[in-house]
């Protein structure tokens, strides 16, 4: 005999609690093997196709594209075969992208009472009852005398016996758990009922000023989902968590162009000026290890890191991504830009997978691509700090004693104060800047 088993959004990992159907990839009564993709979402972190753990026919579909679900809610369900080819507390074992269709949570049963036919009122004492799976609950159940037959529950109980106090709540709009009862155990009498109304009818009759109803303001509402969503919520608690200060200074970048002139000019791939930033900053974070590293809150305790995980903003069709370039301290310009390349190649193409997104422990903000010259940025949650670099552009400088025109570029840092005070983060500042502006001093940590 068939069976009919529900598939669920699984658990994606990373903190996030919803997605987006954006596409089915089945249909109704369409015939679905295990591991089968049969939807793709999109989470805040990225695409992804979520296979089924069942093979069978699909019976039905719960949300149309562009529904967001939670996780836990409803997918599909499926009409397998036998009960038995199908374990009920098995997944598939197929492991998707950075996530994982392991075993789901054991789901509870509520204890249903076993209680005697109230249609006629009168209950057939002379037929057992049949065999229930909790029957050791439900026979104790029978003993217990109930003075009169419980509303159905939504949330849970209310001390309400009597059927006029809940009639007379109910005709008047009364919320029962809003009352405490004052009969034994909390029981909520007639009275309580009387006297929650006459309360309701005193505020109701006191004069008060109503306030001007203001027109509603026109304009277009955008759901905070998605990516979206999930850049608010983690700017959000970025300001809410991190007392975060910011230091800057300006920096002659006309020998770190022509280092990178002479670079391009040479037989080889190009070097992109990102990757020459890269370096800077991990060559800076060596120097001064404090800012690569987050504070553990629930332990009280500033975790250091061995590696760093480089993240750089890249701003996309879909909103704001952070993609991480992985060990960025042992990649040299070359590995660096080819990985930039990648990374922002899939960014546009909306490819990115969770592992591409997550697990960064700083990053750099190059807003100079959009012709702006500073900025306060926001640290990326939980990192400690975040370098941001202005446009590169001809400005007066003196240079040599003499005033010339040069190729200036402001540098921001924001950083966590709980990690380290304003020495530490100029003395990062300082020396970035000071490699910005004579490029061989690098030499001294190559």
């Amino acid at each position: 005999m068939a069976q009919v088993l529900e598939f669920k959004l699984p658990d994606l990992g990373e903190g996030l609690t919803e997605a987006v159907i954006v596409t089915w990839l089945v249909q109704v009564g369409e015939v679905v093997a295990i591991d089968q993709p049969v939807v793709e979402v999109e989470t805040a972190k990225a695409m992804v196709e979520v296979p089924c753990p069942y093979g069978g026919v699909v019976t039905a579909r719960f949300g149309e594209e562009g529904t967001e679900l939670p996780v836990g809610a409803p997918l599909l369900t499926v009409a397998v075969g036998e009960a038995t080819t199908v374990p009920e507390a098995e997944g598939s074992g197929n492991v998707l992208v950075g996530y994982g269709t392991g075993t789901p949570p054991a789901r509870r049963r509520r204890i249903r009472n076993t209680a005697p036919d109230r249609a006629n009122g009168t209950a057939d004492r002379g037929t057992a009852p049949e065999p229930a799976p909790h029957a050791a609950v439900a026979e104790a159940a029978l003993h217990v005398q109930v003075p009169a037959p419980p509303a159905p529950l939504t949330e849970g109980p209310v001390p309400v016996i009597s059927p006029l106090v809940r009639r007379l709540a109910r005709e008047n709009d009364l919320d029962l758990r809003r009352l405490s009862g004052s009969g034994p155990d909390g029981l909520i009498l007639r009275a309580d009922v009387e006297d929650a109304l006459r309360v309701s009818a005193a505020r109701a009759a006191a004069p008060r000023t109503a306030p001007t109803p203001l027109a509603a303001p026109s304009g277009t509402r955008t759901p905070l989902k998605g990516i979206r969503g999930a850049v608010a919520d983690k700017l959000s608690r970025s300001r809410r968590e991190i007392p975060d200060a910011t230091c800057w200074v300006d920096a002659d970048a006309t020998e770190l162009m022509r280092a990178r002139t002479a670079m391009n000019a040479a037989a080889g791939p190009k070097i992109s000026l990102l990757a020459l930033l890269a370096r800077i900053c991990t060559a800076a974070l060596a120097r001064h290890p404090e800012l690569n590293s987050y504070v553990d809150v629930e332990a009280r305790e500033i975790v250091r890191l061995d590696h760093v995980h480089l993240g750089f903003a890249a701003q996309t069709d879909r909103g704001l991504v952070v993609p991480v370039v992985r060990d960025a301290q042992a990649r040299d310009a070359e590995s660096l830009t080819a990985e930039f390349a990648r990374l922002t190649e899939s960014a546009h193409a909306g490819t990115l997978t969770p592992t591409d997104l997550t697990g960064g422990t700083f990053t750099l903000n190059n807003y100079g691509v959009f012709g702006v010259d500073g900025s306060t940025p926001i640290i990326n949650h939980p990192e400690a700090a975040m370098l941001g670099v202005g446009r590169i552009v001809p400005k007066p400088w003196v240079h040599e004693g003499e005033l010339a025109v040069r190729q200036v570029v402001q540098l921001s840092l924001t950083f966590d104060h709980r990690v380290c005070d304003g020495g530490t983060a100029g003395g990062f500042l300082r020396y970035v800047a000071d490699c910005v502006e004579q490029p061989t001093v690098l030499l001294r940590t190559l």
